[in-house]
């Protein structure tokens, strides 16, 4: 690991390098616009890495920057307004991680190799849970923003740029690794009792894998189309959406380029959670619906299981947990009809009032 003052090496590659530049241009766009008081914290040597190109960056977009090394949140002298007081490292967190965080206005979590905790010793998945913006650094050439709180995410354009850095350099193998959940794509497309002869949306379709079901449920006078917002995502797509005869769109989940009430039926599966204002997406996928028409929300396997696959343990506050998924679909225009939380899937299916 190079010195965190220290630039990219050339050994780099070219895209590497640019796509530490988009992360750290949405990182600093996403805080706030007056003075603010940053941590950044997690893998120890990851959050120097990510402190010292942050404050670089903030430097060069005209943004004042003081780099805290002892005192508290708000120490650094006469500061400038806007002045951002950026800090790392594990002793700033002393006192417990939601207690120590009240101190700074945006927490930054660096997410490193050895689980949660990453390199700072105790702490772990509360620390990260914490956090307003979590940055995956697993792959220190290939950082990606993976989470940022309510109160921040409608800031600048991160949701795009990061989403598909974060698919784009998957897509090629996602089928290999995930190829053996087609049975329970068709399973949930059956369970859901799309209409034969409806229109039938894939929203963040991936490589495709429910267009073969889709098209059996809607059948031969039906249509069906997927829209995902990685065109890399779509061109692995291609081959199965040629031959379920559906339609790829290059789409935000978010602003659909579909009119008002036409879709009978949506499928989403892993959708929700990678939407940065969950009441807001669920809102959009209601507009483009039919009163009457379907949302069926799927993932290949139950809430717990998924968590435990990241290392996570589940909380309440969830969006698809059970009280919040009901109080959002009722808030955005559906009614949840079933929620299934199993170990082996997530299904759940509403109805638009």
């Amino acid at each position: 690991m190079p010195s965190p003052d220290t630039p990219i090496p050339a050994s780099v590659t070219s895209s590497a390098t640019r796509r530490w530049e988009e992360m750290l241009r949405s990182l600093a766009a996403l805080l706030p616009a007056g003075p603010a008081a940053v941590l950044v914290a997690g893998g120890a040597e990851r959050a120097a890495v990510l402190a010292a190109r942050l404050a670089a960056t903030l430097t060069s977009t005209g943004r004042a920057c003081v780099r805290l090394t002892s005192g508290d949140a708000r120490s650094g002298g006469d500061v400038s307004e806007g002045t951002v007081r950026l800090a790392e490292g594990p002793g700033w967190r002393a006192g417990g991680s939601r207690d120590a965080a009240r101190s700074w206005d945006v927490v930054i979590w660096a997410r490193a190799p050895g689980g949660p905790g990453g390199l700072d010793g105790p702490g772990g998945q509360a620390d990260e849970d914490a956090a307003d913006i979590v940055v995956d650094m697993h792959d220190p050439d290939w950082p990606v923003i993976r989470r940022v709180a309510g109160w921040l995410a409608a800031r600048g354009p991160w949701y795009l740029t990061e989403t598909r850095a974060f698919f784009s350099c998957r897509a090629a193998t996602w089928n290999a690794r995930f190829g053996d959940d087609i049975p329970a794509y068709t399973a949930a497309v059956a369970r859901a009792g799309i209409p034969v002869g409806g229109v039938a949306l894939d929203i963040g379709c991936g490589t495709g894998r429910a267009l073969p079901a889709l098209r059996q449920a809607v059948g031969p006078d039906g249509a069906v189309i997927a829209a995902d917002l990685t065109p890399e995502m779509l061109d692995q797509a291609r081959p199965v959406s040629q031959a379920a005869h559906a339609a790829l769109v290059l789409a935000d989940a978010r602003r659909l380029p579909f009119a008002d009430a036409t879709a009978d039926a949506l499928f989403a599966a892993g959708l929700v959670n990678h939407l940065p204002d969950t009441e807001a997406g669920l809102r959009e996928l209601a507009r483009v619906t039919r009163p009457g028409g379907l949302l069926v929300l799927f993932h290949p396997s139950g809430r717990a299981a998924l968590a435990a696959r990241h290392g996570r343990t589940l909380t309440p506050d969830e969006p698809l947990a059970d009280g919040p998924l009901r109080n959002s679909t009722a808030a955005t225009g559906w009614r949840l009809t079933t929620y299934d939380d199993a170990a082996d899937r997530f299904f759940a299916l509403a109805v638009r009032e």
